[in-house]
């Protein structure tokens, strides 16, 4: 049976990690922004877990799921200021807005 080790699932949650940044910072849209931001909570808790499952006196776990929870609160979050910004300019490409409107 193959072992996985600490550097394996830390590398794999840094190329995560670097794709959500990738689409953090080269997306207009909204919704691609968010999704790369989802990207980045997810490589921060598989580092969470990889260092609770690899060093057993650390409670990567309950962090994880603290991380779970603020990722979904921002998702929440995410998705209304999107919803109002799309009923205010009619698009959500974050090129077009430099203006708030009340």
């Amino acid at each position: 049976m193959y072992q996985l080790e600490l550097h394996s699932v830390l590398s794999v949650a840094a190329l995560l990690f670097c794709i959500g940044l990738y689409g953090v910072l080269t997306r207009r849209n909204s919704i691609a922004m968010l999704m790369g931001l989802e990207l980045m909570f997810n490589a921060v808790n598989i580092n969470l877990v990889a260092f609770a499952h690899f060093l057993p006196h650390l409670d990567g776990i309950i962090l994880a799921m603290f991380g779970l929870a603020v990722a979904a609160a921002e998702s929440a979050i995410g998705i209304a200021i999107i919803l109002s910004i799309y009923r205010n300019f009619r698009h959500i490409d974050t090129d077009g807005i430099n203006e708030l409107k009340g």
